[in-house]
């Protein structure tokens, strides 16, 4: 297995455990964006954290984007003590759209053999729609300035 290989596979492991402790029905591009910012040493951790965007300010982001989508139906979280809920730890999740998304998108733009951890950054951060970019956009994130930065750096 290569180096790659190696690495996203625990990125795939710990995104699975991410969508888990966030009670979701699959793997998502979100969740893979979480675990790329857990996984210390790397470039792409290198540089979300040098633009500001650690593991727990991440976390946050996509916190704020939870309560303003469900603002947007008319639902404040500030009105409800949600429980959590409960979880089946034998299951496994299957990965979502997003996710599919973002590996169609690394795996066609790039050789396998060249692939590093910004590669899948890049892929994750190029979605146009959905949780990921909506929480970036209420974090005053300049999604396509942290695109061009992970191009730098690769």
């Amino acid at each position: 297995m290569s180096r790659f290989d190696t690495y996203l596979q625990s990125v795939v492991v710990r995104a699975e455990v991410e969508a888990k402790e966030d009670s979701s029905a699959t793997i998502d591009a979100h969740h893979l964006l979480l675990a790329v910012a857990a996984q210390d040493g790397t470039d792409a951790q290198r540089v979300l954290h040098a633009a500001g965007l650690g593991y727990e300010a991440l976390k946050d982001a996509l916190h704020r984007e939870f309560a303003h989508s469900l603002a947007a139906a008319g639902v404040s979280l500030d009105d409800f003590e949600l429980p959590r809920a409960s979880q089946d730890p034998e299951r496994r999740l299957r990965p979502g759209a997003s996710f599919k998304l973002a590996m169609e998108r690394m795996a066609t733009a790039h050789r396998k053999k060249d692939l590093h951890s910004g590669h899948l950054l890049l892929a994750i951060l190029q979605a146009e729609v959905g949780t990921l970019p909506r929480a970036l956009a209420l974090a005053g994130v300049d999604r396509a300035g942290l695109i061009e930065r992970v191009r730098s750096a690769l």
